[in-house]
């Protein structure tokens, strides 16, 4: 199940969610849809790997399946144009 991180890694905005400009990688490393297109291109900058919209939780299920309350926040990897 997917942890639904909380936050952009990057520039720190709050993703609940129900968001629907929230984009992940297959680690579920978790981005903004802004930050997702233009400073990283769609690209992890973790992993490489494909940054994709990230599905939202219906919300009669978040009660039995919280999301996740751990925020990740490293701007150091985010710098524009790394594609």
């Amino acid at each position: 199940m997917l942890a639904l991180r909380p936050n952009c890694e990057c520039c720190n905005k709050d993703l609940p969610p129900d968001a629907v400009d929230a984009r992940i990688c297959t680690f579920e490393c978790t981005f903004c849809a802004d930050c997702a297109s233009i400073k990283l291109h769609n690209v992890c900058p973790n992993c490489g790997g494909e940054l994709v919209a990230r599905p939202r939780r219906p919300a009669s299920k978040l009660g039995k399946y919280p999301a996740s309350l751990e925020r990740v926040y490293k701007p150091e990897g985010c710098i524009e144009a790394r594609g």
